[in-house]
This record gives structure tokens, sequence and C-alpha cells, in this order.
């Protein structure tokens, strides 16, 4: 009997997947040298309240999230991903220098609302064109290499900030004007060096796939992933709570984007080994194990205000970002048709985006009423629902 052939995975993972994490490594390093200060700017310098920066956070993110919905469903639609991931780094782009000239809450408010916009626009068109250039059996690494390129800009934009704040004696805006850079070194990249695969034939793409119809063709596993998806944004709220934490502990003005070096240190070199471990073992044991840092850091957090239980916190939070984030989105790639992965990764979005909008706010007024402590401990609790659901659904 002859031998049956099969098909190779390719050695390598592809080029698009690469230069799409180099473009969010060069977005996030401009994002997060503003994202690592402003909760303080906007406490210190514009006199907001720690609910008004929940608020500010919920909504920002959340709308993110949100739009993802419709820039999913639209690259399904019209057949083309690369060009509206284009618009969405754009958008976010343009609005840095709003930041660096923001004289109040307003400013700051809708700066970050246009910029997540952006963000919004791009996220699910970029995943989908992963998912489409890249073979099933090497999605976990494909998704955890983009999570780590990009979790680098995530850590080098603080790093950067905090280096910047020493060097120009704590002022901001002068940082925020420097974040202007990177973002405008993003968008040829993308531009010039992606290249997007043949898509559907006409017929075969959704007529409509934001439709009741469509969203049958969805099967139950991703609803699965989308459930817990969204728990676990409920219980890990708006990162800004990181750093008020860091700050309430003392820690000096210039040394607070430490807080998110921290974390996306270990973000970036956990989550492609993390990829990698995701298509080789069941994915829903390791969303299990990668929940318990998450419950851990919230009790350490919540537990006391001292660098040190601080700092072991965010390296379990880091922990815990590594081995959900890819894993998720490789889930969902997996279990979404061809045709409607842009949708699917929109309605992901959008479970995740309520809940973080949720969150955040639920996050601040228990700050303010109740202590910081009660915040971290009911994030604690909503990791622990995760978990159970988990358990209970392997059952």
């Amino acid at each position: 009997m002859p031998p049956i052939d099969t098909p190779e995975l390719p050695r390598h993972i592809p080029r698009t997947v690469w230069l799409l994490g180099i473009v969010s490594l060069l977005m996030d390093l401009s994002s997060e040298m503003i994202h690592g200060l402003l909760p303080v700017f906007m406490v210190t310098v514009l006199a907001a309240s720690a609910t008004t920066v929940g608020v500010i956070e919920g909504v920002a993110e959340a709308t993110s999230l949100i739009v993802k919905v419709f820039s999913g469903a639209l690259s399904d639609y019209i057949g083309k991903r690369k060009w509206l991931a284009v618009f969405g780094y754009g958008l976010a782009a343009v609005t840095k220098p709003l930041f660096a000239l923001a004289g109040g809450v307003g400013m700051v408010f809708s700066a970050r609302l246009i910029d997540r916009i952006g963000k919004g626009i791009r996220g699910a068109p970029r995943d989908a064109l992963i998912a489409d250039v890249t073979p099933p059996g090497m999605r976990g690494a494909a998704f955890g290499l983009r999570q780590a390129l990009d979790t680098v800009g995530a850590f080098l934009g603080p790093l950067l900030a905090m280096a910047l704040m020493l060097l120009w004696a704590d002022d901001f805006r002068a940082v925020f004007w420097v974040a202007v850079i990177p973002a405008f070194l993003a968008l040829p990249m993308l531009i010039f060096g992606v290249r997007e695969p043949p898509r559907l034939a006409p017929l075969q793409r959704p007529s409509s796939p934001i439709s009741r119809a469509g969203l049958r063709r969805l099967p139950h596993d991703y609803w699965w992933a989308v459930t817990i998806g969204a728990m676990l944004t409920l219980a890990r709220f708006s990162e800004a709570f990181l750093v008020l934490r860091a700050q309430q502990s003392g820690l000096a003005l210039a040394l607070i984007p430490l807080v998110l070096i921290v974390m996306n240190v270990v973000y970036a070199a956990c989550a492609y080994p993390f990829g990698k471990l995701a298509d080789r073992m069941r994915r829903r044991s390791l969303l299990a194990f990668g929940i318990v840092p998450l419950i851990v850091a919230d009790v350490l957090l919540a537990h006391a205000a001292q660098l040190t239980w601080i700092g072991a916190g965010l390296v379990l939070w880091g922990v815990h970002m590594a081995a959900t984030q890819g894993l998720l989105a490789a889930m969902v790639a997996d279990a979404a048709p061809e045709n409607l992965r842009g949708t699917a990764f929109g309605f992901f979005n959008l479970a995740s985006g309520v809940a973080m909008l949720v969150a955040s706010v639920l996050a601040g007024v228990l700050w303010d009423q109740l202590g910081a402590a009660a915040t971290f401990y009911a994030g604690a609790l909503f990791a622990v629902i995760a978990l159970l659901l988990l358990l209970v659904r392997r059952r």
C-alpha cells in the first residue's frame, strides 16, 4: 500500500506575521510611552479622580474592542484586511500629538477615544490576516510571536518614558511629543511591507457577516472562548490601576513606567513559549493554568502596597497575559469558518469590550469608595469564577 502524503508545515512563521508583529511593536512603543504616564498625568497635573480615570480608560478600551466587530465583519465582506489595518494604525498615529497638547481631561478623553477607535479598526482584520496566512498547526506560535513583539514595544515604551522623565525633570508633555515618532514609523512598514494573500471568491463571501444566519455558523466552542475571554477581562480591568497602585506605594513619578515595564517584560518573554506550548497540549488545560497567576496577582496587589508585593503581582500578571491572550486568539481562529474570521474576532472583542467598560468603571468606584484593596479582591473573584466555569466545561 503506498504511503499517504500529508502536507508538511512550513519550518518558519510566515513573513507577514513578523511584519505585523514589528508594526505592533512600534505602535505599542508609542502608545505605552503615553499610557504608562497618563493615569498619573491626569491625577497629578489635571486633578482627575480615580473614578474619572476608570471611566476614561473603560470607555476608551471598550470602544476599541466594540469597533472591532464592525471592522472584522467589513474585512470579511469586502474580502480585504490590510487596508483596514492601515487606516486603523494611521488614525491612532494622528492622535498622539493631542496628548501633548491637552490642557484638560476633556482633550485627554477625546484623544484616548480616537486612539482606541483606531486600535479597534485595525485589530480584528490584523488578527484575521494572521490566521489567513498561518497553517492551523502553527497558529499558537504565530499569535504568541505577534503578542511577544507587541509586548516588546509595551515595555520599551515605558522604559524610554522613564529615562526621558528623569532626563527632563518630570516633563510629561515633552515625553508625549517624543512618542509621536514611532507611531509614524510603523505606517510605511505596513503599507509597503505587508502583502495580503489571495482572498475568497465573491460567491464564498458572507452576504452579511453580522446576521443571525452568519452568527449561527459560529460553533459552540467559539462562543465558549468568547465567554471565558469576557470573564477574564472583568477580572483584569484597566492597567491604569496597576500604575495608580504603584504610585500609592510611594514610587517616584519618574519611575512609574517601571510598572508596565516589569509586567510587559514578563509578558514578552513568555508569550512565544506559551504559544508554542498551545500547539502541543490541550488548550483548555493551558487556559486553566493561565488563570491561576491572575488570581494570585490580584490577591497580592490587594494585600499590601509595598513595592515587593506589587512587583510580585506584576510578574504574575505578565505570566497570566502571556499564557492566555495568544491562546484565546488561536482558539477563536481555529473555531471560526475562514470567511467569518474577521467577524469572529470582532464579536470576541465586543464581549471583551463591554466587560472592560464594566470592569474599569467598577474598579474606579470601588477604589474611591472602599479603597484599592477592594478593586483587586473583586478582580480575584471574577478570575475564580472564570476558572470554575472552565473546569465545569472540561467535565
